[in-house]
């Protein structure tokens, strides 16, 4: 009967264990990515601005 019980006692620690993590959310932990708006500036063929606008995450 311990054996049972020390058994069962071990499993239910391991499942917690491996339970706890999966539940911190897609970026863990409480970060979230952070981001910000790039601009890239180039000139079509006719020589006019061409202003891009990129959001970059990391």
């Amino acid at each position: 009967m311990r054996k049972i019980i020390v058994s069962a006692t071990i499993a239910l620690i391991a499942a917690v264990s491996f339970a706890a993590p999966s539940q911190a959310g897609y970026y863990g932990y409480g970060h979230k990515p952070h981001c910000f708006i790039k601009k890239i500036k180039s000139y079509d063929y006719y020589g006019n601005l061409v202003i891009k606008k990129i959001k970059v995450c990391k």
